[in-house]
Formats: C-alpha cells, structure tokens, sequence
C-alpha cells in the first residue's frame, strides 16, 4: 500500500496562497487502546490557534516502526471531519518521505487527502547526517544513499534539532522554510507545539476564531 501511494506522490510545490496550516498530533490511551488525534490550525502571519479538534479510534494496528500510519491515520482522519475549514496544508509530527518507503505518516496523510504535508518529527527514522551548528536555523542535510531524504533543523539552541522533509505537493526546500516560519522561541513549531499540548488534554474540540 505504501508503494502504491508513493507512485501517487509529487514533491514539488503545488499549492495556493497558505491561509490556514495545520499541526497535527496523535497520542495514546493505552488503558482503553485507542488512538487521539489532536489537530490545530493557524493563519502563518499569527501562529495563535484558529481551531482545534480531536477524535480517537482504536488502535488496532500493532506499533511497527515504519508502519506508524496504519495505526494513527483512522484517528486523524475522525478529527479532520470535525474542522470547519479545510487546512491549506498539514504539518504532521512525524516523518515525511524520511522514512524507509518513502511514505511516512506525513507523506501518507498528504496522498490520502491530497493536500500539501510536511514531516516535522522528533527523532530520526532513517538516514545519515552530519551535525547541524548549535544556532537557530543551522541545518545539514539527511541523506539515505544518494538521495536526501530531509533536513536536520536545529529549531532551538542547545536542544536537539527536528526531522523535517516533504510529505506531499511540497518540495525540501519550501518544507524546510515553512518549519522555519512557524518557530517561535520553542523546539517545535506552533503547528505542531499546539497539538502536541492539545493531545495531552484529551479534552474537547474548540473553534477559537
């Protein structure tokens, strides 16, 4: 399935003015196994919560490193249809095309709706890197073979540095810059922060515009 989606992926920038982006995060209840899906949008300019939701669904998939989108997408896909406006493009914690296939969640996400998504993960899946310098901004590439993979952002100092590669309809350089442009004075992105604090909350969906 993985491959088949590849075949369907561009990664070249395709998308409109980004009026609304949107983070998107999934945690877990592991007493009643299932999955919670957080999504928050923001206008780019003002990086303040326009809107936010969750949804859960089970967690029926086994945890497979590689596979993580079989087992969080049914949840993301619940809180997509409680948002009222359609978000412009999706900044996903996970992985874009850094991933063994190519198709990480992001990546997956992206395909499946088609619409434009960027990776912003945690930790590394796959490829090499050198050491991004120690400064906001500092970047180095991650490579798997000869082909880069994505980009290893230091988003902070003295904290370690973000995962970020294209998903869909975007390409690396643009991914990299938007990440950019959603930092503040955190390690991770507004986008991304929001539904991360969000899905810690398991609490209920609220339109903020």
């Amino acid at each position: 399935m993985q491959d088949a989606l590849r075949a369907k992926q561009r990664l070249e920038n395709d998308f409109g003015h980004l009026w609304l982006i949107a983070g998107v995060d999934v945690a877990y209840d592991v007493v009643r196994n299932l999955a919670w899906a957080s999504i928050v949008t923001m206008q780019p300019g003002v990086l303040r919560p326009a809107e936010q939701v969750m949804a859960y669904a089970p967690a029926d998939f086994p945890y497979i490193p590689g596979l993580l989108s079989f087992r969080e997408i049914p949840a993301i896909l619940e809180a997509m249809k409680k948002l009222t406006f359609l978000p412009s493009l999706l900044m996903v914690d996970g992985q874009g095309i850094a991933h063994p296939r190519r198709m990480g969640i992001a990546a997956h996400l992206g395909v499946l709706l088609n619409l434009p998504s960027i990776g912003v993960a945690k930790s590394r899946l796959t490829g090499n890197h050198e050491e991004p310098g120690p400064n906001k901004g500092d970047y180095a590439p991650l490579i798997a073979g000869s082909q880069r993979i994505g980009t290893v952002l230091r988003s902070k100092e003295n904290t370690h540095p973000l995962y970020v590669s294209p998903g869909h309809r975007v390409d690396m350089e643009t991914a990299t810059a938007l990440t950019l442009q959603c930092l503040t004075r955190y390690r991770l992105p507004e986008p991304t922060r929001f539904a991360d604090k969000l899905s810690k909350t398991r609490g209920e969906g609220m339109l903020l515009l």
